[in-house]
Parts: structure tokens; sequence; C-alpha cells
């Protein structure tokens, strides 16, 4: 019997004791749905946690869960790639941060999107716990006290889609589904594919990696096959104080990030307008958010 995952899935990590659990459950067989435990793997990398993550306390999320340590580093992209390197399937899922939770649907409908296309570039969009982007909130006293609060108001752990009653569209993603994203934080491709690309460019020194995420993304959506979306689904974030999602909008590292990317590709960011595909099934959470996309799509049209 073929014991080979056919999807595998990296998450990176550094520091994330109270939001890794979480992440994790939303990555087991028992949360998502349509899938089992040997289709897929998770290779959480540990990019230098001050506390290192240990295994055994990571068993409960599915014997599928394998664990990588690495030497702390501004940047997850080695880490990423190293990852990548030593894993099975034959898709690769990138989850650039660990903080990240995960909708239901998320595995079933990209390994169906790998079966309807040859070379799909599997992009999901992005939100953030809160009543706003966690950039804006954390400045009207959103914590992680708060969203502990939040989390413990809908029943996520059984109907991951009430995680939408309690978030906000990422910034990357704040025009929906129907107009084009800057980055996505759960992407996924053929390893042929992302051995093309080069992986995660390891230049990018930044903390958090800066604007790694988004080269890498605007690279698979310029480069590779078709881009999908997955319709009704997205990840959403954890308050973490992270360098990039945690940080007020005019903070100076937000402006070195730009210059990062500039000096190392000779033009300023611009999201890639490259064309989905959609695969999914909207969730009746998710309604308002899909209803808000129709409407900037139309405005845009007009």
């Amino acid at each position: 019997m073929n014991t080979t995952p056919r999807l595998s899935v990296i998450l990176a990590a550094r520091n994330m004791q109270r939001e890794l659990p979480r992440t994790l459950h939303t990555l087991t067989a028992a949360y998502q749905s349509g899938v089992e435990e040997s289709d897929y793997e998770v290779i959480l990398a540990d990019c230098g946690s001050t506390f290192p993550i240990e295994l055994e306390s990571q068993k409960k999320f599915g014997k599928n869960v394998k664990l990588l340590r690495f030497e702390d580093s501004p940047s997850p992209a080695h880490a990423i790639n190293q990852a990548v390197n030593q894993s099975s399937g034959g898709i690769v899922m990138i989850c650039i941060d660990g903080a990240r939770m995960l909708s239901p649907g998320i595995l079933k409908f990209t390994l169906q999107a790998f079966s309807s296309h040859e070379n799909p570039i599997v992009a999901t969009l992005a939100w953030h716990l809160g009543p706003k982007m966690q950039m804006v909130s954390m400045l009207e006293g959103y914590n992680q006290a708060a969203e502990d609060l939040l989390l413990a108001s809908v029943d996520w752990q059984n109907d991951g889609y009430e995680l939408f009653r309690i978030s906000a569209l990422a910034g990357s993603s704040s025009q929906g589904w129907l107009m084009p994203i800057s980055e996505s934080n759960c992407i996924a491709m053929r390893r042929e594919c992302y051995n093309r690309l080069g992986g995660f460019d390891e230049r990018f020194r930044m903390p958090g990696g800066g604007f790694v995420n988004l080269d890498f993304y605007k690279r698979a959506c310029e480069e590779i096959g078709k881009l999908v979306y997955l319709l009704g689904e997205g990840t959403f974030h954890q308050f973490h104080g992270g360098v990039a999602t945690n940080i007020p909008m005019q903070h100076p590292d937000r402006e070195a990030f730009q210059h990062e990317y500039k000096a190392l590709k000779g033009q300023d960011y611009f999201r890639p307008l490259t064309p989905p595909t959609y695969i999914g099934a909207v969730p009746r959470q998710a309604l308002p958010f899909l209803a808000g996309s129709v409407s900037v799509a139309m405005s845009a049209q007009a």
C-alpha cells in the first residue's frame, strides 16, 4: 500500500505557544472535511523558538505531524525551503505564519483543484480575528486577552466557518474573492513548480521575511499555471505580536520591507493581476464577505 501523502503542508512557526495549538487543531483530519489523515502530512518548521516546540506535545494533533527545528533567523525563507525538501507529498502547501487558523474545506478543495487542473496555483484569502485589521484594532485595545474571549464566543472547534463571524478581511485580501489579492498565506502548488520557482527567495532578510511571501505569490502567479482561489475558505490570523500584522500601519518597518523588495527586484511591489478561477462553496457565515466583494467588483466595472 502506498503510504506517501498526496499533500505536504509546511507550517512555519516561531514563539507561538499560545497560537500554534489552535492552528494545528484546524489541520487535523477531524476538523478538516473530506480528507483522511493519510492524505496529507503537516511539517511543522520551528524557526528558532526561544522555548523550542516539543513534538510530544503535538502528537495529539495527529500521527501525520512532523517537527523540524531550524536555527533562529529573521526570515523563515530558509526554513521553509528546507522543510519542503524534507517533505514527501507531490503537492506542497506553504503556510508562512503558524498563527493562521484554517477553515475546514481548505485541504479538500485544494486536492480537488489538483484533480481538475494540471498545474494550478491554489490560493486562499486571509482574515484577521477581531473587528478590524489587527494593525488598526490593536490601537483600539484589541489584544490576546480580547481575542481569547472572542474565540470563546463561537464554536469554531466544531464548525470552523464560525471564524468568519468574528473576523475582518486582511489588507492583502481587502477586496474579497472577486478582486486581486496581494499575497496568500496558504498557497499550494506541485512540488516541481515550487522547484521551478526556486522556492522562497532567501535574500529577503527582514524580520518575518519582509515581502518574501508577497514575492513568492507574485512569481507563482506570473510564472506558473492557472490561479485558483478557494471560494468560501480562508485563514484567520491570531494576534501574537507579529512583525508585519501586529505593528501600526505607519511603522518604520513597513517602509523598510518595501525598500528591501525594491533593492532585490528593481521595482516597487505591485499585486499580480492574474485572473483566477474558483473552486469551493460559500458557507452562510461568509456570505457578507461575498456580498461585499460583489459590490467592490461592480464598482470597479462601473
